[in-house]
């Protein structure tokens, strides 16, 4: 599809009156970047000149593109996780860049709900091999042997190993700026 400015004016319009992704094709980035290249040689052409209707016609291009960009990223975070939640959704109207977005958006809020699932049966997070109620933190400064709370022998610890700790000592350690937590 070959961009104009009254296409992405009305691509805008759509977006913002619309809660469904307005079906802009597969390669919309790669036509908006072509035709925004062009319009940006007019808009430094116009500043040499001193003429300010392109300036100004190109000001308002870029609002409505990042307004576009915005809107759009909004409502494929929303059809992600409805997905997640449901499994209903899909890629429709998306274009090639977005669709990635929304496959890495749905793997992040698939994998953030196998943490609900793992609360509620009471093991670990499933398919993660994190039990929920340690942390793992690198030391940031040797530690000697201590006990902890829960009459556990812990350490010594040297700088920059990563060890796998309870949770209250992990925090300890932390609170200390002796580990940092990681994930």
């Amino acid at each position: 599809m070959e961009l104009d400015y009254d296409e992405v004016r009305r691509i805008h319009r759509l977006e913002k009156n619309s809660s469904k992704l307005v079906d802009v094709g597969n390669e919309f980035y790669n036509d908006l970047h072509s035709f925004i290249v062009g319009e940006k040689k007019g808009y430094l052409d116009s500043l040499r000149d001193l003429s300010s209707t392109k300036a100004r016609d190109f000001t308002n291009l870029k609002k409505m593109v990042e307004e576009i960009f915005a809107l759009r990223t909004k409502k494929i975070m929303n059809r992600a996780l409805v997905a997640s939640r449901t499994s209903e959704g899909g890629e429709e109207g998306m274009a090639v860049q977005e669709r990635k977005l929304y496959r890495e958006f749905l793997g992040l809020l698939n994998e953030h709900g196998k943490l609900l699932s793992g609360i509620f049966s009471g093991d670990s997070a499933p398919d993660s091999g994190k039990d929920l109620n340690t942390l793992s933190v690198e030391i940031l400064s040797d530690v000697p042997g201590f006990v902890g709370a829960d009459m556990q022998e812990y350490g010594p610890f040297q700088k920059g190993r990563v060890v796998i700790l309870p949770l209250k000592v992990a925090k300890l350690l932390s609170a200390r700026k002796l580990a940092e937590v990681r994930s």
